[in-house]
């Protein structure tokens, strides 16, 4: 989440009254604004990975320690295999 030495920024943000109903049961009605920048704090961060991710994809294909799809799954159904075992 930001610091608490990030400068506070007044926004409107508009949302369905059931969900701010649930905001304000689990954040309380003085908490609101911490529990939303929470929780865009975490879709960022989620969505900074994945941006991440795709933006990697495909790097190690043909590279020592490559694995195709089909042989990840072979390895994990050969360890899940052992686990059982």
């Amino acid at each position: 989440m930001a610091h608490s030495h990030d400068p506070l920024v007044r926004t409107n943000v508009t949302l369905p009254a059931p969900l701010l109903d649930q905001v304000d049961r689990m954040a309380g009605g003085r908490g609101r604004s911490r529990y939303v920048a929470e929780a865009v704090t975490q879709r960022v961060r989620r969505d900074e990975r994945g941006a991440a991710s795709d933006a990697n994809a495909g790097v190690m294909v043909g590279r020592p320690g490559w694995m195709s799809p089909g042989a990840i799954d072979r390895l994990i159904a050969e360890l899940r295999s052992d686990e059982s075992k």
